[in-house]
């Protein structure tokens, strides 16, 4: 067997179908696009989701990325590793970190994040706390205060 013997397999090589070149090649005339409308004419059509010019459905359903919340609740957040630099038994607040310069600018109320370690025991008064944060701060000695 030779590079010049080889061939694809019979039936599996189709001539190209040559489209509008007149009645005899058999898609002539309309080029099988059928008669009239916009999907007869030349260039791509339409783009895909356009539902001809009515509200299109990735517009009607506000559920993904994209659509605000309306209410959204803003916090002032800080991590765990910040407040370990505070004297033991110190009452944690947002003014309280506000005058001792950990924080800066108060967006919203304080929500305690829980990245860094914890050594010293606090008293922590925040608006929310997330769960690695509320255990470290207790396994430290400490308290967490919802307000």
């Amino acid at each position: 067997m030779r590079l010049n013997d080889v061939k694809p397999q019979k039936g599996s090589k189709k001539r190209r179908r040559r489209v509008a070149r007149g009645i005899s090649a058999g898609q002539g005339a309309s080029a099988g696009l059928g008669m009239r409308g916009q999907k007869s004419r030349s260039g791509s059509g339409t783009r895909p989701g356009f539902e001809g010019g009515q509200q299109p459905l990735y517009r009607r359903l506000p559920k993904l990325k994209g659509f605000p919340i309306v209410n959204r609740k803003i916090y002032t957040t800080i991590n765990v590793e910040k407040l370990a630099s505070l004297p033991a038994n110190t009452e944690v607040t947002l003014t309280s970190l506000e005058a001792a310069g950990i924080i800066t600018g108060a967006k919203g109320p304080l929500k305690i994040l829980g990245n860094g370690e914890l050594s010293v025991p606090l008293k922590v008064q925040a608006a929310a706390f997330t769960g690695t944060a509320r255990s470290k701060i207790e396994a430290a000695g400490g308290s967490c205060e919802v307000l």
